[in-house]
């Protein structure tokens, strides 16, 4: 049957951001899918907690800016699971600023963040999956923003086109390995970083108007995209980032 490539039971997660918005999306799908998840926030996340249940899911609390977390997440998640065969690398921060005022802190934070830590945690466990020898999924968050310029926001954009191009070289090196590299580029979802956005009344509307689907995404929307790519259904997708976007990059 079809829908059984889409089941995960047995599989091991870990989802950063998982303590709202879209990485509590990604943990509720693949809990709902069979999985066992690791959540990894910089809060903590007693909601998702709640919404899956203690068999399905664990959480701890990092601070993703800084690169030293990743032996202690990998750590985590063999302690507590026994394995890893899922990551998704859903947190990210963003900062808004005039290209001609923009700080070198707020370049590096969201950099470290959003890219540093990013790569030496699908590393990792990517070296945990080739030890295991079952293969594996590693799914990274883009965004619209990684096929446009944005406004404002250029350490953000950066990170994102750089997302977009790593997911294809770490396709290209670990598919012989069973791996399968890929991201999700959510277009306009109603989360922490848009929250800006969506208060400016102006903004808001022109970007709703933009998109065919006319409305702002949601944790839901993003769900299936994440299931699909994290089970055997996807088995020969790789260095595909799938837009999630409402139509808007069809306009």
């Amino acid at each position: 049957m079809i829908l059984d490539k889409f089941r995960l039971d047995g599989k091991i997660a870990i989802v950063t951001g998982s303590n709202t918005g879209l990485g509590q999306g990604f943990c509720v799908a693949l809990a709902e899918a069979g999985a066992r998840v690791l959540g990894v926030g910089r809060r903590d996340s007693e909601e998702t907690l709640a919404m899956i249940g203690k068999d399905k899911f664990a959480y701890m609390i990092a601070d993703l800016g800084d690169v030293g977390c990743v032996d202690k997440i990998i750590k985590t998640a063999l302690d507590t699971y026994g394995g890893i065969d899922i990551l998704v690398n859903n947190a990210g921060i963003i900062r808004r600023e005039d290209s001609l005022n923009f700080t070198e802190k707020d370049w590096d934070e969201v950099m470290n963040v959003n890219l540093k830590t990013l790569f030496f945690l699908s590393q990792a466990a990517a070296r945990v999956m080739v030890e295991q020898n079952r293969g594996g999924k590693i799914i990274n968050v883009a965004s619209m923003l990684s096929y446009q310029g944005g406004i404002r926001v250029p350490s953000y954009t950066s990170s994102k086109s750089a997302v977009k191009g790593l997911t294809m070289t770490l396709a290209n090196e670990w598919a012989k390995y069973g791996i399968n590299v890929n991201a999700i580029a959510p277009g306009y979802m109603a989360t922490n970083n848009t929250e800006a956005l969506r208060n400016d009344p102006d903004r808001s509307k022109a970007i709703l108007d933009r998109i065919p689907a006319g409305r702002w995404g949601t944790p839901e929307d993003i769900m299936g995209a994440g299931v699909f790519l994290a089970s055997s259904a996807s088995d020969y997708v790789n260095g595909f980032t799938l837009a999630v976007d409402g139509g808007w990059l069809a306009r």
